[in-house]
């Protein structure tokens, strides 16, 4: 496809796909999802810290259900994202996204019980499933095909390295002014700019959906929301294998989120210190994203996607067998590289099996099972350490994510980061 042709707008301008002819919006999304990030950041570090020592939950399962509560509502914000794209437009849910994220900061600093803060997260859910889902498929709608890899990476480099550097400073600031409230004001910055720049600025692109579609083959009939879901789920090969891993790849990170302040605790690390361990491994995915999703559209989605959730692996199997602070980061920077080697690969893969017409709706499906990953990691580690321990847990969720990499190797045929058209399920 000439990703320099055009169609006119509803506006009169022409539309055209790529990254150069997008720049300006492009750049705009990378900065919202940078503040979609720093919302989550300012959980890493503090909140599982806050229902230990501050309302004195002594069950590890109690402790992250926080997690729980978020995982599970982000993946059925996620699953209707796409359907309420399509239906309303990109811009009106990013902004619905934000406004429901505008309380989050402010009950988890007035929480008065550790409910308060579940329900926080379940609304941080919301804003996370419809907010950053919006942020990567409007990037998808401008860059065209070609550009999947790099649209993905520059969106997910922003996300997470603000994560990682939200989860650095709130760790610095509860070690100089406690774990409330002062970390947490940096959210209100974030969800303030985030919800003004998207309801002043960014545009819908839903005219690009319509370009890119018109110089692909038409779909004999429309698919419905529930085969799609069925396709993506465990209908198409490809988008099953991508959808097990990416539930994977977040269960280990929900597991991260709220086992690893845990663990490093019990062995005597300061709060600051933790902020750094915990900084790292989400800055590292988020900076090395800039180069491994423009890989991805060069080496192929697959070898990327097998290779990252061995590297993962082996991170929180370092991770867990060590009790050094400086072990501890080398399994950080690993967990960092793996996660940074699957993340844009996979969206990137499933964007490639999806046709234009229902890719947003198949992201949301993916992005579904993926986030509820945060939920089931979250659990099962928190169940697993309150029985066996926090080490345990890890060693547990690492076997896991081993073996989801083998199930990529075996199932996925690899996908074509350039199609000249797609196939017409």
């Amino acid at each position: 496809m000439d990703e320099a042709a055009s169609v006119p707008g509803k506006a009169g301008s022409p539309v055209r796909l790529g990254l150069r002819e997008n720049w300006p919006q492009f750049a705009l999304l990378v900065v919202i999802n940078a503040f979609v990030g720093g919302m989550v950041g300012i959980e890493r570090t503090v909140v599982p810290l806050i229902g230990s020592e501050e309302f004195h939950v002594t069950s590890t399962t109690l402790i992250v259900s926080f997690i729980v509560s978020f995982g599970v509502v982000k993946a059925l914000a996620n699953l209707v994202s796409g359907q309420l794209a399509d239906a309303w437009g990109r811009k009106r849910v990013l902004v619905l996204g934000w406004l429901v994220g505008l309380p989050v900061p402010f009950m988890i600093i007035w929480a008065p019980t550790w409910e308060w803060v579940i329900a926080a997260n379940a609304l941080l859910g919301v804003n996370q499933g419809l907010a950053w889902s919006m942020t990567v498929i409007m990037k998808v709608d401008l860059v065209g095909p070609k550009s999947r890899g790099l649209a993905v990476g520059l969106n997910e480099f922003a996300g997470y390295l603000a994560v990682g550097v939200t989860a650095f400073l709130t760790g610095y600031l509860a070690s100089q002014y406690g774990l409330r409230p002062v970390p947490i004001y940096l959210g209100i910055g974030y969800a303030v700019l985030g919800a003004a720049l998207s309801i002043l600025l960014v545009c819908d692109t839903r005219d690009h959906v319509r370009l890119e579609a018109s110089s692909h083959a038409q779909q004999a009939a429309p698919i419905s929301f529930r085969q799609v879901f069925a396709l993506t789920s465990f209908g198409d090969r490809n988008l099953f294998a991508a959808s097990q891993a990416g539930l994977v790849n977040n269960l280990n990170d929900g597991m991260s989120w709220g086992i690893f302040p845990l663990f490093f605790a019990s062995f005597g690390l300061g709060v600051e210190r933790i902020g750094i361990l915990k900084a790292i491994y989400p800055a590292t995915w988020g900076i090395l994203q800039i180069v491994t999703g423009p890989l991805s559209d060069r080496w192929g989605r697959k070898g990327l996607i097998v290779a990252g959730m061995w590297v993962q692996a082996a991170g929180l199997f370092l991770t867990a067998a060590t009790r050094q602070f400086e072990w501890w980061i080398v399994g950080s920077l690993l967990l960092g590289l793996g996660t940074a080697m699957v993340y844009p690969s996979l969206i990137a893969a499933v964007s490639d099996a999806s046709h234009p017409t229902w890719r947003a709706r198949s992201l949301s499906v993916y992005r579904f099972w993926r986030d509820l990953g945060y939920a089931i990691g979250a659990l099962s580690a928190g169940l697993i350490a309150d029985s066996f321990g926090l080490s345990w847990a890890i060693t547990s969720i690492a076997a896991l994510t081993f073996l989801s990499g083998l199930v990529v190797a075996v199932v996925m045929s690899e996908t074509e980061p350039h199609p000249s058209s797609r196939r017409t399920t």
